[in-house]
């Protein structure tokens, strides 16, 4: 197992060859709080792992034992002037953006607190696995701005529109079992597990053909909000995007020749 130090408050853990690999929020001091220094991290590690071809599944996960991540620093944001915030506004939005835009699968793995710009961190994954003690919710009004990280958007994408403005608009937070039952999260486990489940469903992915992951994925995320003649069209240019590839040869001689498919994409 590798691992790469981000900064101080980032780590990326590498899971042998399986192409498995861990963004890990490491400021325990703060619950994980964004501050301008971790944002930078994230957004590096990102850029990282987004040119990296052998990386098929990328899982977030923490090493608080009672959060996820609390969302922006807001002592740190309590002593900036209007410039300052104007000037850390496009560092936060990469650490958001640098997650929303890898273009393998990504799992958020979501325990304890996962509030404000924490929860949008896990809402810009493909799927969020929690365990019995997460508490989501996206609290801005409350402090007076809104949700910044990409909320507003994604929030009603999972939820639907005005789902999505109750819970905005009353700032509230959402305990485990309401969240899964809600679709904030997509996969409910006892406390404690969420990593090994989130670990675990990330390799049942990563056996899939690499090329066609990030085809699909490309796919879901370009259709959502099309119609539907539109959003066929994306997919068909998906698939002829891998339809052609050594990927979709061997996983057709694979499947005659009852054997596991060795991926050429892979490396």
């Amino acid at each position: 197992m590798g691992e790469e130090r981000f900064g101080e408050f980032v780590l990326v853990r590498r899971h042998g060859e399986e192409g498995v690999v861990e963004l890990v929020l490491d400021r325990p001091k703060a619950m994980n709080a964004v501050s301008t220094e971790m944002a930078r991290s994230v957004a590096g590690a990102c850029a990282a792992l987004e040119g990296d071809g052998g990386v098929r599944v990328v899982v977030v996960t923490s090493t608080h034992e009672r959060a996820f991540c609390v969302g922006a620093d807001l002592k740190e944001r309590n002593s900036f002037s209007d410039a300052d915030l104007v000037r850390q506004r496009p560092v936060a939005r990469a650490a958001y953006t640098g997650v929303l835009e890898l273009p393998m699968p990504t799992i958020a793995a979501v325990h304890g607190f996962a509030l404000g710009g924490g929860f949008e961190l896990a809402l810009a994954c493909d799927l969020i696995v929690a365990d019995g003690t997460a508490v989501v919710g996206l609290p801005e009004v409350s402090v007076g701005v809104i949700p910044g990280g990409g909320g507003t958007q994604l929030l009603p994408r999972r939820v639907g529109a005005a789902r999505a403005a109750e819970l905005i608009f009353t700032a509230r937070r959402v305990e485990a079992e309401e969240a899964y039952r809600l679709g904030l999260v997509d996969q409910l486990v006892p406390a404690g597990e969420d990593r090994s489940a989130a670990l675990s469903l990330a390799g049942r992915i990563a056996a899939n053909s690499p090329v066609g992951l990030r085809a699909a994925k490309r796919a879901l995320r370009l259709g959502q909000g099309l119609d539907l003649r539109a959003g066929l069209e994306v997919e068909d240019a998906a698939w002829r995007s891998v339809a052609f590839s050594e990927d979709r040869a061997e996983g057709v001689a694979a499947f005659a020749e009852r054997r596991a498919p060795r991926w050429p994409s892979a490396g």
